[in-house]
C-alpha cells in the first residue's frame, strides 16, 4: 500500500493551500476543553511538516456522530500546542480563503454538521475541494468511512497520505509477517464485528486469546451457563470456532449481579504466560467491563505486554485508556489511534476505503 500511495515531499507544498483531514473526534470537558489529547498528540507532525514547508493548512475534521459538538475546543488545544492556529466556525470558501496566509493553520468547524459529509455527497465534497489545492489524509481512525472528506475530496484534488496515516500503515502490516510465537488477544463486545478477524488471524497467530463479551458468545455456544451476561445474538457466528485448539478462553471469571465483568485472576495468569512466550503480540480491546470499572485484567495484562520483549501492536479505546492511565504509552512498539479502522484494515489485508481513494486520486 505504501508503494502505491504518494506521501509528502516539501518541495511541493511551498505556498501550496493544503486541506488536511485530521482525527479530531476526542472527548471534551463540560467546560469546553479537550480531556483526552492523544489522537491530537499523533496530528501534530504532520502539521508541523506541512508549516516549515511553507504551506498554508486548512484543517478539516468531525467531533461527535451528529454534527451538534463544535471544533472550537480542539482549534483551542492547538493553539497552545501549535501557536496561530486559527478557528473559522463555517465552511464559507471566501470566509476561509480571506484569513489565509503561507505558513499559518486554520481549523474549520465541525464537517458533520453538513449532510453532506457522512452522505458522501459529490456536490459537497467538490465545493470542499475549492478550499485547497493538495488534500492529505492524516485520519487513519476514520479511513474506514466513506465520507465526502475521507473518499470524495481525492477525487477533485491531487493527494498524499499524511505522516501518521503512513506510520499506521506501515506498523500494522507488520501483523501480516508476524514473528512466531504470535499472540493475538482480542476483547470487546460484538463477534459479528470481531469475527472475520478471528477466521483471519486464526491462520497467522500461534494463539488467539479471547475475553471480554466476544468470550461470553463462546461460553453460551458451548453450553455453558452465562446467566444475564452480554452475548451475541447470532452464536451461530461463533459455532465454527468452537473447539479451535489455537483459541483460549479465561480460565475463571469475575461475576457481578448473574454477569460476566471481567477476566479473573487465574486468566490474568494464564495470559501472562502467553504474553511472556510470545515474539510478536496483537491486541485489540478490554479483557472485561471497561467503562463500568471493571479495568484490573486489562490493566494487569498492559502491564505484562509492556514488560515483554516482544514487539507489540495495540489498539481501541479503552485498551488506549487503560495503558495512558497507567502511563505506558512509550512502552509499546506501536499504539494504533484506530479502532474500527484498526479491525477493518487488519480483517481486509492493509484495505481501507480511504486507502483507495488515496490511490485513486486525481493525479
Amino acid at each position: 500500500m505504501l508503494n502505491s500511495v504518494k506521501t509528502l515531499d516539501k518541495k511541493k507544498l511551498h505556498g501550496k493551500r493544503i486541506l488536511l483531514r485530521l482525527d479530531l473526534d476526542v472527548p471534551i470537558h463540560l467546560e469546553g476543553y479537550v480531556t483526552e489529547d492523544f489522537r491530537l498528540q499523533r496530528c501534530l507532525p504532520t502539521v508541523r511538516y506541512l508549516k516549515e514547508a511553507g504551506a498554508k493548512v486548512i484543517i478539516i475534521g468531525h467531533i461527535g456522530s451528529d454534527g451538534e459538538e463544535s471544533l472550537k475546543p480542539v482549534a483551542q488545544w492547538f493553539d497552545k500546542n501549535l501557536p496561530q492556529t486559527g478557528f473559522v466556525p463555517s465552511l464559507e470558501l471566501k470566509e476561509v480563503l480571506d484569513t489565509m496566509y503561507a505558513g499559518n493553520v486554520l481549523m474549520l468547524e465541525n464537517l458533520r454538521r453538513l449532510p453532506g459529509e457522512k452522505g458522501n455527497d459529490e456536490a459537497f465534497a467538490k465545493q470542499l475541494a475549492k478550499l485547497g489545492d493538495i488534500y492529505v489524509n492524516d485520519s487513519f481512525a476514520t479511513s474506514h468511512r466513506k465520507h465526502a472528506s475521507i473518499v470524495g475530496l481525492p477525487k477533485f484534488l491531487p493527494s498524499y497520505m499524511g505522516l501518521n496515516l503512513e506510520q499506521e500503515v506501515e506498523q500494522l502490516s507488520k501483523a501480516f509477517q508476524p514473528q512466531h510465537p504470535f499472540l493475538f488477544i482480542l476483547g470487546g463486545a460484538k463477534f459479528d464485528t470481531k469475527g472475520p478477524l478471528v477466521e483471519k488471524f486464526l491462520q497467522l497467530a500461534d494463539t488467539v486469546f479471547i475475553s471480554g463479551a466476544l468470550a461470553n458468545s463462546f461460553y453460551k455456544a458451548r453450553g455453558d451457563e452465562v446467566k444475564k451476561s452480554l452475548v451475541d445474538e447470532n452464536l451461530d457466528l461463533v459455532k465454527p470456532f468452537l473447539g479451535n485448539p489455537k483459541i483460549i478462553l479465561p480460565d475463571d471469571l469475575v461475576w457481578k449481579d448473574e454477569k460476566i465483568l471481567d477476566a479473573g485472576s487465574k486468566a490474568v495468569e494464564q495470559l501472562k504466560k502467553l504474553i511472556s512466550e510470545a515474539r510478536f503480540i496483537l491486541w485489540n480491546g478490554p479483557l472485561g467491563n471497561f467503562e463500568d470499572g471493571f479495568t484490573q485484567a486489562t490493566d494487569e495484562a498492559a502491564k505484562a505486554v509492556a514488560a515483554s520483549g516482544a514487539f507489540s501492536v495495540i489498539g481501541g479505546g479503552d485498551t488506549i485508556a487503560s495503558i495512558e492511565k497507567l502511563n505506558l504509552l512509550d512502552k509499546f512498539g506501536f499504539v494504533s489511534t484506530g479502532g474500527g479502522a484498526m479491525l477493518d484494515f487488519l480483517a481486509n489485508n492493509g484495505k481501507l476505503p480511504g486507502l483507495e481513494a488515496l490511490e485513486n486520486c486525481k493525479k
